[in-house]
């Protein structure tokens, strides 16, 4: 049940008739895990924490250093130092304090990992990594939560949410073979500052469609923008019959 502070605060969503008052029912119940709190995590958590998910939970292992600025909109110069996942948990909190926002200043392995995620009603991918995006993935269908997952480098970023709730679907490695993938960083190759924004934009828009059950998520198709082209492209994905994570048993 809503409040008459949240009904408020949400009119905007709640006046779409698909929406209404059950997606932000479905929003205030949900649990969402946001894995990296950097360009991609941050405009997830402030998309989601204003839109009115009712739990977040914040995991990123690193401290606040200048080079973030220029594109990890929910931090600031005073900042330098600090842990990420906390600086970015209170910025929320300070948005909508109608919500719930924990901070895991560590990186999620094992036995805590799978609790997390077997806890979430969704999980977002803002990681940099491919050990774990994979480790993730694998995570993510073994307790089959839904995974939206998004990756931006230079100038090019993509988007695609993976559920293996839904028959046939495909996961992150059906679309990524686990050998032979080598990580390639922003601090490395570059980045331009909007283009995180667009993809965790988007990141956060998927979530909300998979939470609320309202549109039609990025399920089997794989979204990719260069930027600066401003072209979107979208590829379907099938699932890969051999896939040794979403193999059928």
């Amino acid at each position: 049940m809503l409040s008459d502070d949240e009904l408020l605060r949400y009119s905007r969503q709640i006046l779409m008739p698909k929406f209404d008052v059950a997606g932000q029912e479905r929003l205030k119940g949900a649990r969402v895990l946001v894995i990296g709190a950097g360009g991609l995590g941050c405009p997830v958590a402030l998309y989601l924490g204003a839109a009115g998910v009712g739990q977040l939970t914040l995991v990123d292992d690193d401290d606040i250093e200048l080079a973030n600025l220029q594109r990890q909109i929910g931090f600031e110069q005073g900042q330098l130092g600090q842990s990420k996942a906390e600086a970015l948990a209170e910025r929320v909190r300070r948005i909508n304090p109608l919500v719930s926002v924990t901070a895991l200043n560590q990186r999620l392995e094992g036995d805590a990992l799978t609790r997390r995620v077997n806890e979430a009603s969704l999980v977002v991918d803002c990681s940099d990594n491919f050990n774990t995006r994979f480790t993730l993935n694998r995570a993510c269908v073994a307790a089959r939560v839904p995974l939206v997952s998004g990756a931006a480098i230079r100038g090019e970023g993509q988007l695609s949410v993976y559920d293996s709730r839904v028959k046939g679907s495909p996961c992150y490695h059906c679309l990524y073979p686990e050998q032979g993938n080598e990580d390639l960083t922003c601090s490395e190759a570059g980045v331009i500052a909007p283009l995180v924004g667009m993809i965790g934009a988007a990141q956060a828009m998927e979530a909300i469609k998979v939470i609320s059950g309202v549109g039609k998520p990025l399920i089997g198709r794989l979204l990719i923008l260069d930027a600066w082209d401003m072209q979107w492209r979208e590829m379907k994905l099938a699932r890969d019959p051999e896939c040794p994570v979403c193999k059928p048993s």
